[in-house]
């Protein structure tokens, strides 16, 4: 199910076949202005005319407790998920920043501030459970912390180094987790996480965690030195070489039309880790965003068959 899309009727007009198919919108993470955008996915170049909404809590009072001043620096997390009916943006900074987001009001479903002003836990990706609670993944914190539902505040930790990826498999009723070196299945049990089993990664580094939308025995996951697609079936990890390259920060591909976009860090910008750029995929391509800085970026749609439950 897409949740937002846009039309691109002039080729097809222009083909004589009436209305093209549908395009994905793309959501990134757009640190030079510290905020997450989506973005017109029928638009190659992106400014201000492309963007069709945008989250900042910085001087939003339902955020305030949060101290975004201090702690939405560098956010690095956007995903889309649907739960009861309601589609949210999940997203964390590396400041400390982490909540999910009602779209489009805005709205406050849950939202924490961990070590806020500093790295010391390093958010870096969220997931949201069927149950209402909300993991978060600390890279420099070395941990994956499960919240109880709101209005709880309680959590427990599952210790992982330099954790940095989640994905809820409804399918198999368990949370993977992304480490440096292993990728883990965990189970929900009471407020906590159960460890099932761990596979070590085929290189150092893990960065980027995703279900392959077209394929739901598979998992993206990129480590510094390459893309992989884990088979669940047969715990093993596979390479595309066509999308594979060093460094990258996000991988997806579109549940409407198979094409995979990613992220990389591009020279020559403020932040090493940033970029102007979302490659695209089979078919080659590119979005840019002048001016830009970009962290990751993710199509902003969901796989036929979601994560949980709606």
């Amino acid at each position: 199910m897409v949740i937002v899309g846009t039309l691109a009727l002039v080729l097809g007009l222009l083909a004589g076949g009436g209305a093209a198919p549908p395009v994905t919108d793309v959501v990134v993470t757009e640190q030079a202005s510290r905020r997450v955008v989506v973005y017109d996915g029928a638009r190659l170049v992106w400014g201000a005319p492309g963007e069709r909404w945008a989250f900042s809590p910085v001087g939003d009072a339902r955020y305030a407790d949060l101290v975004p001043e201090r702690s939405w620096v560098h956010p690095d997390e956007a995903k889309v998920r649907r739960w009861r009916g309601r589609t949210y943006l999940l997203t964390t900074a590396s400041y400390g920043f982490a909540a999910v987001v009602a779209h489009p009001s805005g709205d406050r479903y849950w939202g924490a501030a961990l070590a806020p002003g500093t790295i010391r836990v390093n958010p870096h990706s969220a997931e949201l459970l069927p149950d209402g609670s909300v993991v978060v993944a600390g890279s420099t914190g070395d941990l994956v912390r499960r919240y109880e539902p709101p209005p709880g505040r309680r959590y427990a930790d599952f210790r992982l180094d330099d954790a940095h990826g989640l994905q809820w498999d409804q399918r198999l009723g368990l949370l993977w987790a992304l480490g440096r070196d292993r990728l883990v299945a965990l189970r929900p049990y009471g407020t906590g996480l159960r460890l099932l089993y761990d596979v070590p990664l085929p290189s150092r580094g893990g960065h980027d965690l995703g279900q392959v939308a077209r394929n739901p025995d598979r998992l993206w996951v990129t480590t510094n030195t390459a893309v992989y697609q884990y088979v669940k079936s047969r715990r093993v990890f596979v390479r595309d070489p066509r999308v594979s390259r060093p460094l990258v920060k996000a991988v997806g591909d579109d549940p409407l039309t198979g094409r995979v976009l990613s992220t990389a860090p591009e020279p020559g910008l403020a932040e090493p880790w940033w970029t102007t750029t979302v490659a695209l995929h089979h078919p080659t391509g590119a979005y840019r965003l002048p001016g830009g800085g970009i962290y990751k970026a993710r199509w902003w749609s969901l796989p036929p068959h979601p994560p949980y439950v709606p």
